[in-house]
């Protein structure tokens, strides 16, 4: 897939008339923060700049994404992709790591896509104040002190790696942590409640108000799967139709709340600069958006 692709499949305004999904809109604090710098975190994803910058090393936007995501614990084996990155096929996830792997180093990717997506953030926020982002980092450094990296391999890696020089490669780098360590929380609070890869992309999806599979086939799962998972929840009585039934709606609220609390460490030491760190980071993110450095439906950048 290349960036025009990506940009005709995903970057579809929300739907006209479309309500702010209810979790969006009655978030707790620790889902407020995430749905503020999920655009900064992903702008080595979304980055033109960042594309182009892979592009040249072979990579197109799904091998970029999958070798980009994964590099932060080194250069772990398939399978421990697949495991990490968990909604996504199995075989799909395999495909284009190997791909990604045999066309580039770790260390050249590193490289390109750090100087790259953070040229790019730059140019984007090019009319921040530099002691407002460096205002921001410290804060959000606080609370990814504070965060437990037992059982979150990906937050874990990341954690590890050494951080960019210029404060606004520090806070992609802030976001992309704390954004990592609620995926993998999020992961485990699925696990937990009984709940497979392909289920968790369906149960999501309703619980944001999105129609049946129309996320959870972006994970390159087949219809075939995404139908047996399906009729899977409806006899377990957690799907009603194409929608939630009220069992479903508990189930996917408990492990959101149980996301969240995973989340407490890193809310807890940010403290009385939450809100003031939510609103910038937001308007930062809308700064993305508006650069279409990000995917403008809200639905989107909710379900992640």
């Amino acid at each position: 897939m290349d960036y025009e692709t990506a940009l005709e499949v995903f970057f579809q305004p929300t739907p006209p008339g479309a309500p702010t999904p209810g979790p969006v809109a009655k978030g707790r604090p620790a889902r407020r923060l995430r749905d503020a710098y999920e655009p900064i975190a992903m702008h080595g994803v979304w980055s033109r700049r960042t594309y182009d910058a892979l592009s040249a090393l072979g990579l197109n936007f799904l091998t970029g994404y999958v070798w980009g995501r994964a590099s932060g614990m080194g250069e772990p084996s398939p399978g421990v992709v697949v495991s990490t990155f968990a909604v996504f096929e199995p075989g799909a996830i395999t495909a284009l790591y190997e791909e990604a792997r045999g066309k580039v180093s770790r260390a050249e990717l590193v490289e390109a896509r750090d100087r790259a997506t953070i040229e790019s953030l730059e140019a984007v926020l090019g009319g921040a104040n530099a002691a407002d982002v460096a205002g921001v980092v410290s804060v959000l450094r606080r609370g990814i002190d504070a965060a437990e990296g037992t059982g979150r391999a990906l937050f874990a890696g990341l954690a590890c790696q050494p951080w960019p020089a210029s404060s606004v490669g520090q806070l992609w780098r802030a976001c992309d942590l704390i954004r990592e360590h609620r995926g993998d929380s999020h992961v485990d609070a699925c696990v937990t409640a009984g709940v497979g890869p392909v289920a968790m992309n369906i149960l999501t999806e309703l619980w944001l108000g999105m129609p049946l599979f129309s996320y959870s086939a972006s994970r390159a799962w087949p219809e075939e799967v995404l139908q047996a998972t399906a009729e899977e929840l409806r006899a377990a009585g957690l799907m009603e139709g194409d929608k939630l039934s009220a069992a479903g709606q508990s189930l996917r609220e408990q492990i959101e709340e149980q996301t969240d609390a995973a989340q407490q460490s890193i809310v807890d030491a940010i403290g009385r600069d939450l809100e003031g760190v939510i609103q910038q980071l937001n308007q930062w993110s809308a700064a993305c958006v508006e650069a279409k450095a990000f995917p403008p439906d809200i639905y989107k950048r909710a379900a992640g």
